[in-house]
């Protein structure tokens, strides 16, 4: 389990369905459900191009979260992170494909 995420329980037709919600907190623009992050690792991974890395990008405009791959740690660096730059698509976090570990 990701040091950062929450659980949430709500109750949804008389049951109480479980949140993940990861990136929940002040640090952060607004929370991501943990079933699509895994989505979009699971993407990465299917992906023909041999992808090494999931970058978590917020975008500013559009009010949420998008996946962006790539296959060089190096290019991690070419965005500007979250909270550090008035650009409109920002770098919120960096995870390897295949440990999942969080690299940024």
């Amino acid at each position: 389990m990701l040091d950062f995420e929450q659980r949430r329980v709500y109750p949804i037709f008389g049951k109480n369905v479980n949140f993940n919600l990861m990136f929940n907190g002040p640090d952060y623009p607004q929370s991501l459900d943990e079933s699509l992050f895994d989505a979009w690792l699971e993407k990465g991974r299917e992906s023909r191009i041999p992808y090494a890395y999931l970058l978590v990008i917020w975008d500013e405009l559009d009010t949420k979260y998008m996946p962006v791959y790539t296959e060089k740690r190096s290019d991690i660096h070419e965005f500007a992170r979250y909270g550090q730059s008035p650009e409109n698509q920002l770098l919120v976090a960096a995870y390897d494909l295949y440990s999942e570990s969080r690299v940024l």
